[in-house]
């Protein structure tokens, strides 16, 4: 269905039925929208809230162009898609918002850094490899990074997945070996003091809506807690600011987007990544912003004027909630005690239950004298134990 004046947008496409999908449905209700999923399985969460489920792979092209017949726009919960699949769909009218060329750029690691680094944004040092380089020119490239270094798969790596670090030059083969020989980015290891992040969003309009800086804490590579504000200098959050609206203009961004960052010892902003869609470091706007994350990136898809994105409470912490090596009656008990806890809110993604996967999250509202790491602690010590 192609959009026009006459034939405004209520019908959204969603390429992807997990968690972040599921998170969208009370702004869908409260906007007037109908989703319609395009996803694997009829257990994926976002199944419960949609108005209609496709049941494919997210990058199958064949059903999303099912799904384009249906919806007035497509949005997205993930980026592996199938993008030139896609393009013969978007020459014909279909409305893909963000556009192709953005999920592309993310699609491979080399291609955002080169569009940083072309930009002008702060990349840390990097190279890379396409799978078929010598020993030799392995090992040259990575003693002009110096020790240690990290070795990251260019393509489908996530939340630690297909990311190494390199101590010493005696491991850099072995490592390589583990990858397959695959095509991978090379970077300098940055020694950061604090990993941030921020939410932006853009409408085709030209209107940004920018969240406040937020520090993300890992464990084993996978985000563990998120803490809004980000405890920062002014001119940090200023810095973080002027590069999410530069990303949201210089990418023609129709929808939200996640960027990643590190903090060096020296207070400069180096960027890491970018997810052209809602993401884990923005969750707590669900309660702690005017507008979530999730109503906001359906109110740009739509055409609807962007919300206010500040906070709403002094401050506020995120803590995933990841799989346990424990019985599922055991996570049901955590669950009833995390619920008793003031001014927080709980969110189970009803998924099958393993070990180290993303279950659910915890957002609790802080008033302005708390500590936001004693805080996380106290919510960790109740499911982790």
């Amino acid at each position: 269905m192609a959009q026009t004046e006459s034939n405004p947008i209520h019908r959204v496409g969603v390429i992807g039925g997990g968690q972040l999908a599921w998170m969208m449905g009370p702004a869908a209700q409260r906007l007037g929208l109908e989703l319609v999923v395009q996803t694997p399985s009829p257990s994926d969460p976002a199944v419960a809230i949609a108005s209609s489920a496709l049941f494919a792979a997210v990058d199958d092209a064949i059903a999303t162009a099912t799904l384009a017949a249906q919806c007035d726009v497509i949005t997205f919960e993930n980026e592996f898609i199938d993008c030139e699949g896609l393009q013969p769909l978007a020459d014909q009218g279909t409305r893909f918002r963000p556009g192709l060329e953005v999920l592309a750029l993310v699609l491979d690691k080399r291609h955002q850094r080169e569009f940083f680094a072309d930009i002008g944004l702060p990349n840390p040092c990097y190279d890379f490899l396409e799978g078929d380089e010598s020993e030799a020119e392995l090992a040259a490239k990575a003693e002009a990074l110096g020790w240690p270094l990290v070795m990251k798969t260019r393509r489908l790596g996530y939340d630690g997945y297909g990311t190494a670090v390199v101590k010493a030059a005696s491991q850099l083969s072995a490592t390589w070996d583990r990858f397959n020989h695959a095509p991978v980015l090379l970077e300098e290891f940055v020694p950061f003091k604090q990993e941030l992040a921020v939410m932006v969003a853009r409408s085709a309009a030209g209107e940004i809506a920018v969240y406040p800086t937020v520090e993300t804490q890992q464990v084993d590579q996978i985000c563990r807690r998120v803490l809004a504000p980000a405890r920062v200098e002014p001119a940090v959050a200023a810095t973080m600011h002027r590069l999410a609206c530069t990303l949201a203009e210089q990418l023609q961004l129709v929808g939200i987007l996640g960027i990643e960052c590190f903090l060096t010892q020296q207070d400069q902003v180096l960027i890491n990544e970018i997810a052209p869609r809602t993401h884990n470091s923005g969750h707590y706007s669900l309660d702690a912003c005017a507008t979530s994350q999730f109503e906001q990136q359906l109110r740009a898809v739509s055409d609807r004027p962007l919300g206010p994105a500040g906070l709403t409470c002094p401050q506020a912490v995120m803590v995933n909630l990841l799989g346990l090596e424990a019985s599922d009656e055991h996570h049901y008990r955590q669950l009833e005690a995390l619920k008793q806890l003031p001014e927080a809110t709980l969110y189970w993604y009803t998924k099958g239950i393993r070990p180290g996967r993303k279950l659910g999250h915890i957002t609790q509202r802080l008033d302005a004298a708390a500590d936001p790491v004693a805080a996380a602690q106290a919510i960790e010590a109740i499911w982790y134990g």
